[in-house]
């Protein structure tokens, strides 16, 4: 299976570099596309990001769209199967194989990195707010979704082709897992550690719980309409 990698980076600051160094280690520098989405700090310049592709947004368009501009190319390239993980460091590249196992062993359409049977590291409010989440979007998918808020997962690009992905922030990956459970595709867990440090959070707290929250209504009501 050929499987690249897409990270949506903004003000990363030094984890991007070694986040993409560890990519590169796991599946070769030519199948790592980087997504700038309107940083103002120096975390993309090219030059500290090992060469692999990075693509420019203008502006802070949010992490969604910086996901959906990297499938775009992934696409376009032909990869088989797309890995996404976060810029901060919270995601270990060295665990991209376990994904594919995953995948390849089950037959799985998509497999989420889930956090949730080691959340000793986790916050206790991100702790509170994933289980929620994940009962929620468990609800529409109709599967059962260990960590809906994990953004280490794969998803296989053949697939990837029948979402109609419509959000541009945090909500992206919920509506993911909404749209390919309602599709039929299969969805598998795989386990990762909660790892936490000193990076910065970009999530807003009140916007991306309202954009959630507003995700949630929308499928739940378009579902009894059908």
């Amino acid at each position: 299976m050929r499987v690249g990698v897409v990270i949506p980076a903004y003000n990363a600051g030094e984890s991007l570099a070694e986040v993409v160094r560890k990519c590169v280690r796991e599946v070769g520098r030519e199948l790592v596309i980087v997504v700038n989405d309107g940083s103002t700090d120096s975390s993309c310049n090219p030059e500290r990001l090992s060469g692999v592709t990075c693509i420019d947004h203008p502006e802070n368009r949010g992490k969604g769209a910086a996901l959906k501009t990297g499938f775009r190319e992934a696409m376009a390239r032909g990869f088989e199967a797309i890995v996404m993980l976060d810029a901060d460091g919270q995601h270990d590249p060295v665990l991209i194989p376990a994904l594919v196992r995953e995948a390849q062993s089950t037959d799985a359409d998509i497999v989420v990195g889930t956090r949730m049977g080691n959340v000793g590291g986790m916050p206790w409010l991100r702790r509170t707010t994933n289980r929620t989440t994940s009962f929620l979007v468990s609800l529409l998918v109709g599967q059962r979704i260990e960590d809906s808020q994990s953004g280490f997962r794969l998803i296989r690009t053949r697939r990837l082709g029948e979402l109609d992905l419509k959000t541009n922030r945090y909500d992206t990956e919920s509506e993911m897992l909404i749209q390919a459970g309602r599709k039929g595709l299969v969805i598998r867990s795989a386990p990762i550690p909660s790892v936490y440090g000193d990076e910065k959070s970009c999530i807003q707290p009140v916007a991306d719980t309202g954009r959630f929250i507003r995700l949630f209504f929308r499928y739940l009501f378009r579902r009894n309409r059908e």
